[in-house]
């Protein structure tokens, strides 16, 4: 396995850094306090290229694999997580059906102002009654003539008050199960269609998620996406390959924490020494570590054996589980660490412990990450 990246990469990493802790870190506060992302950070964003991070050179895109896009992320991750989301899920799941599933046609309609942050995308799938269950979708897609009509509500939608695009699944043949699911792309200003209620969440303040409502939304037949029927195996494929990218920005705020907890506890004096000399802090730390380091071998490894063309469905499944859950365990020790500090709302490290707790649930809860992981070895050991 070689995880080097070339020099383009390399500086480009760099600069991110840079951007990240000049820009976005300067901005952190103001973010939680305003519940939203300044214009000015978006702009810069486009300007960086960063909202083209998963769309191919020739879309506008920077074209860079797997293993390229995971070492961005993780620079990204370092960073307040509603704007992490914001980059995260519109590079992921917001595009990445588009690049993989997209006719030459769809790709040269939406992927350029994709690709430069004109037009943010966003991934309708979930609805009240269907979560985890996917394939308990309610929103229905009747063809008519030249036209879907679709009809349902999602909700729980990231980036829905800022998308343009979206990848929306919808019941085409009720009577076939899994197999009567198309996926297709929707726009915003398609008649029929809205974004209703902005939902509270306990974290990731910035990244809003709201309802998408469909009301006899006409949608042409050339945005279906892929093949009709194949939506709920789009579906799957379009999380699946988000997997290394969400555990890369897990990893960034996992090191973060890291960074963080380590100069506080070698600072902080009690009883006449620094608390790193302590040995329970010491302890909380060397398991940090020890998780950063597993989860940073697990994401440029999955990365590997995508940029490698293998099938990877439990793997991401694992580092999914992985990613997330660590970056739990690393968010719970920071607070530990700093104490009364760390449970302080002007400090970041409650924020971090708070965004965490998303990680375990979006894209896939960790039960469902272990069905996957359980189904594949069920196959492999049959």
């Amino acid at each position: 396995m070689d995880f080097t990246l070339d020099q383009d990469i390399q500086s480009l990493r760099r600069s991110v850094r840079d951007f990240i802790q000049n820009e976005v870190e300067a901005a952190a506060q103001q973010i939680e306090d305003d519940n939203e992302i300044p214009e000015r950070i978006v702009r810069l964003s486009r300007e960086m290229g960063l909202f083209g991070l998963s769309i191919p050179e020739e879309y506008g895109g920077l074209g860079i694999n797997m293993v390229g896009k995971c070492a961005l992320y993780e620079e990204i991750g370092a960073t307040h997580n509603g704007y992490t989301t914001l980059i995260g899920a519109h590079t992921g799941i917001g595009t990445v059906g588009i690049v993989e599933m997209g006719d030459e046609r769809q790709k040269r309609l939406y992927l350029p102002d994709m690709a430069s942050g004109a037009r943010i995308g966003a991934f309708a799938l979930t609805e009240p009654q269907a979560g985890s269950q996917a394939t308990n979708l309610k929103t229905t897609a009747v063809k008519k003539g030249d036209k879907y009509i679709l009809n349902g509500t999602k909700h729980y939608i990231t980036n829905a008050t800022k998308a343009d695009v979206f990848t929306v699944m919808a019941v085409t043949d009720p009577s076939k199960g899994a197999k009567g699911i198309t996926s297709f792309i929707v726009e915003k200003g398609f008649p029929g269609f809205r974004v209703g209620a902005v939902e509270k969440k306990m974290g990731l303040r910035g990244s809003h998620s709201a309802e998408v409502i469909m009301e006899d939304c006409e949608v042409p037949v050339g945005n279906v996406l892929g093949e009709e029927g194949q939506g709920y195996v789009n579906a799957l494929k379009i999380l699946a390959n988000g997997r290394a990218g969400l555990a890369a920005r897990n990893l960034g705020s996992s090191q973060k924490l890291l960074d963080m907890s380590v100069k506080y506890a070698k600072e902080r004096i009690q009883f006449d020494k620094p608390i790193m000399e302590h040995q329970a802090v010491a302890h909380m730390l060397s398991e940090m570590a020890v998780d950063v380091e597993v989860l940073r071998s697990f994401v440029y490894r999955v990365a590997w054996l995508v940029d490698e063309g293998r099938q990877v469905i439990k793997e991401a499944a694992m580092l999914k589980l992985f990613g997330s859950e660590a970056y739990s365990r690393v968010a719970d020790k920071a607070v530990q660490v700093h104490g009364g500090l760390g449970y302080i709302a002007d400090y970041p490290i409650e924020r971090f412990y708070r965004d965490a707790r998303i990680a375990r649930i979006y894209e896939g809860t960790s039960e469902i990450q272990k069905n996957i992981i359980a189904g594949r070895l069920d196959k492999e050991y049959s």
